[in-house]
């Protein structure tokens, strides 16, 4: 099946900021195992899109998702300078004394990861609309742990340095907790906005 013309446009988003995430990042080494996964799965989304269709709002949901994490694989994520973007106050403004762009990323992933799994929970897994949401949210909680394991393991093989910049836990020994309770909280968030799978093209 022919993939829609956004669709297009929006797998032409994702693979025009893998290159401008690896250009000048402040931590090769970690950016590349950060936006190398993007790479080798863009070429399986596109063959996915074409065997297993979804709708315009998954889609974008998937591809905001996406162009979040090159943006913030630029910077290792610990680093994003998103402080001096809004004039150097907005750390102060809020008593924030790290940087807490991770923190937004792992917020809106549980934000943008319900929409698109409660329509495939409904569409292609047969849940009826309840169940994909309570489906959705234990998904969320699920990929939010396994990534924390993942992370803590892949970090053992790294030199310290470049670990925590990997990490991103900026001295907080809970950051994999917070990490985890923002996403579930993110996922609650968005569930009124989930609903069960919609027309093509929509």
């Amino acid at each position: 099946m022919p993939i829609p013309a956004a669709q297009r446009w929006m797998l032409g988003a994702v693979a025009l900021g893998i290159p401008l995430s690896i250009i000048g990042a402040l931590y090769p080494a970690n950016t590349w195992l950060q936006v190398g996964p993007v790479a080798l799965l863009l070429p399986l989304a596109v063959i996915g899109l074409r065997r297993w269709p979804l709708s315009n709002r998954t889609a974008g949901c998937l591809t905001a998702f996406v162009l979040l994490h090159l943006l913030a694989a630029r910077w290792s994520y610990s680093f994003v300078p998103y402080d001096a973007w809004f004039g150097g106050g907005f750390d102060a403004a809020f008593g924030f004394e790290r940087n807490m762009f991770d923190r937004l990323v792992h917020l809106l992933f549980g934000l943008l990861a319900i929409v698109p799994l409660v329509e495939i929970g409904s569409r292609y897994w047969g849940l009826a609309a309840r169940a994909a949401k309570v489906g959705a949210v234990l998904i969320v909680l699920a990929i939010g742990s396994l990534y924390e394991i993942f992370e803590w393991t892949l970090t053992l093989t790294l030199a310290p340095a470049d670990a925590g910049a990997y990490n991103g836990e900026q001295g907080d020994m809970f950051d994999s907790q917070k990490d985890m309770a923002l996403a579930a909280l993110g996922a609650i968030m968005a569930l009124p906005f989930a609903k069960s799978a919609v027309p093509e093209g929509t």
